[in-house]
């Protein structure tokens, strides 16, 4: 443990940056997991109801992913990646259904 008045409290400043950034990781890998349920859903049972939970979840996905760039969590490319890539599974389950 740091001896200095600074050095400890740049220790718990890193301590709660590091949890902040650990839930946004976290809730994003949640929301897209749930967007990529919704697809399989919507594969399996298309309909407007379905369809309209793919669409929710993916501007939920969206905009988690949005604020986690704009706080420093992860860099604007990793985040347009992965927008990119729950975009094209969207995309291929709703031209299909």
């Amino acid at each position: 443990m740091a001896n200095i008045k600074s050095s400890k409290k740049r220790v718990q400043i890193a301590e709660r940056n590091r949890l902040k950034n650990k839930s946004y990781k976290s809730a994003i890998r949640t929301l897209a997991k749930k967007c990529l349920n919704a697809c399989s859903t919507y594969t399996e049972k298309p309909g407007d109801e379905t369809k309209s939970a793919v669409h929710s979840s993916l501007n939920l996905a969206f905009s988690k992913i949005d604020k986690a760039v704009k706080r420093g969590v992860m860099h604007r490319n990793t985040g347009a990646h992965q927008k990119s890539r729950l975009s094209q599974v969207v995309k291929k389950v709703i031209e299909v259904g």
